[in-house]
């Protein structure tokens, strides 16, 4: 079974379980993958959350039922998984607009999300440039903080854009920098247009919600890592993918549509699996003084298998 009818067959059981609980981990069973991938996949594909889809589809739902008076809102409320008719209005008119109970009048203006549907799409008509490298093990550090995978968000609802902005307004960018001693890209292996600061991302479970985003720096022998998450990486082979900034040296890199094509395009046809244990997002400088960002993802390591078939 493909990638393409794994992600089929896991919507499949979304569609036919939206009166019911949701089980992510058997859909996470059904796509061969883990709850982390799968809503990673989901999201960087489809540029929506797993949980905004559900939320969607259900209140989708629950206002053709409405048109049918004789359902009742709390029976409707209760059908799409919401404790109270209060909780279920709240959501209805965040989507909709209208509350359920004006719904049901002729002539509301209603919206309808439909169910979607993995299918081959004829795209590839730009290159996308990525390169593979086997690494050791080593260790990173700096600040780690905890954010909803749905929201992007931590627990004080700031975004990871925001908490780089934080970083740069109270110094704490200054003093990852300086934390760093000595040839640390040369004793890493790293290019040297490699920036000292990076992000590195969902190298252990948190939760199958959210994920631990790290901003910090390659530790090396003599780094300054007191007050700092220290994190091991392990050996591992990383496929590599790089995109430019918009050119006006603002650092504004088009991720989203990088992490589409990654997942909805290379994957299909690399025959690799991406694993989970850990994302980099290097930022970088080239001689010319371009900047742009490379995504680094673990990979199972069977290339040598796959070269012998």
């Amino acid at each position: 079974m493909d990638w393409l009818q794994r992600m089929n067959h896991a919507i499949n059981y979304i569609e036919d379980n939206l009166e019911n609980d949701i089980d992510y981990d058997q859909i996470a069973r059904i796509a061969m993958c883990s709850v982390y991938q799968f809503q990673r996949m989901f999201s960087f594909v489809l540029e929506v959350p797993l949980s905004e889809y559900i939320r969607r589809r259900r209140l989708t739902l629950a206002a053709f039922d409405l048109k049918n008076r004789m359902n009742k809102v709390t029976d409707i409320a209760l059908k799409y998984g919401y404790e109270t008719p209060e909780s279920f209005s709240r959501a209805f008119q965040n989507l909709h607009g209208l509350t359920p109970t004006s719904a049901r009048n002729a002539g509301s203006q209603l919206k309808a999300y439909p169910r979607i549907s993995f299918q081959i799409t004829l795209k590839g008509v730009v290159e996308m440039n990525y390169r593979i490298e086997t690494r050791g093990a080593f260790q990173v550090y700096g600040l780690e903080d905890i954010y909803s995978y749905d929201l992007i968000s931590n627990p004080e609802g700031i975004s990871i854009p925001e908490a780089w902005e934080n970083l740069y307004k109270n110094g704490e960018f200054d003093r990852l920098n300086q934390s760093v001693q000595g040839d640390w890209r040369g004793e890493g292996h790293f290019s040297k247009e490699l920036g000292t600061v990076f992000a590195y991302d969902s190298y252990r479970f948190t939760s199958n919600t959210t994920f631990p985003y790290l901003i910090g720096c390659y530790r090396s022998e003599n780094s300054k890592v007191n007050g700092y998450t220290v994190v091991d990486v392990p050996a591992s082979t990383w496929v590599i993918f790089s995109t430019k900034s918009d050119g006006n040296g603002s650092g504004n890199y088009d991720l989203s549509s990088l992490k589409n094509r990654i997942f909805s395009e290379w994957l299909q046809t690399s025959k690799l699996s991406i694993l989970d244990g850990g994302n980099f997002e290097m930022y970088c400088t080239d001689k010319d003084g371009y900047e742009y960002c490379e995504l680094w993802y673990r990979i199972e390591d069977n290339l040598t298998s796959l070269s012998e078939k």
